[in-house]
């Protein structure tokens, strides 16, 4: 019999950006999904070879990989590609998280790091793609004010960034303060997850 999340084991990780010397954890993560969960991270089948070759590329390409670390284990991750080829200042985001750890707010938390980034680094606009049939990936994406759209057997989700405040502003000394005051909830940028 499964755990219910609200007596699970108490979450004990840290989210934070992953090094270049994170890459083995990473691909070992992606690697462990089970076959639904690679499904839904890669909209369709993926075998090891393809996630290797993926996970190596992400680094290689300056991927920006944000990782719920635990014992030493990447357990969770958010990306985010940059697609130059779009005018307008844009990036791809992609979620995982391991099937025991699902449904206990890792996926939230690691979306709530990744806009952070994302503004920082001057995106004005993320964009999110899964099947049709990911009802939690289409939720977060909704949570954080994604507007949702069909095409070509997609979802497509698209969030409208804020500009980053002016360096010599008060805002710009607090980045998340945008968000909190739009009532989504942020995180500095390393979080100890505690179970409450």
């Amino acid at each position: 019999m499964q755990k219910s999340a609200s007596n699970a084991v108490p979450l004990t990780g840290i989210i934070r950006q992953l090094r270049p010397s994170d890459l083995p954890r990473f691909r070992d993560h992606l690697l462990r999904l089970d076959t639904a969960s690679r499904r839904d991270r890669f909209n369709g089948f993926a075998d090891d070879n393809f996630v290797s070759t993926y996970a190596d590329r992400c680094f290689a390409k300056g991927t920006t990989v944000i990782g719920y670390v635990e014992d030493d284990q990447v357990l969770g991750a958010a990306e985010l590609h940059e697609r130059p080829e779009i005018d307008e200042p844009t990036g791809e985001i992609a979620f995982s998280v391991e099937r025991p750890l699902q449904h206990r707010g890792i996926g939230g938390r690691l979306f709530e790091r990744l806009i952070g980034n994302a503004r920082w680094l001057g995106y004005t606009r993320l964009l999110v793609t899964t099947h049709p049939q990911n009802e939690a990936m289409k939720a977060l994406a909704r949570r954080f004010h994604a507007s949702l759209s069909f095409d070509a057997g997609e979802t497509v989700g698209v969030i409208e960034l804020e500009p980053p405040a002016p360096a010599f502003t008060k805002a710009a000394s607090d980045p998340f303060g945008t968000a909190r005051r739009a009532g989504v909830p942020v995180m500095p940028p390393a979080v100890v997850l505690m179970h409450s």
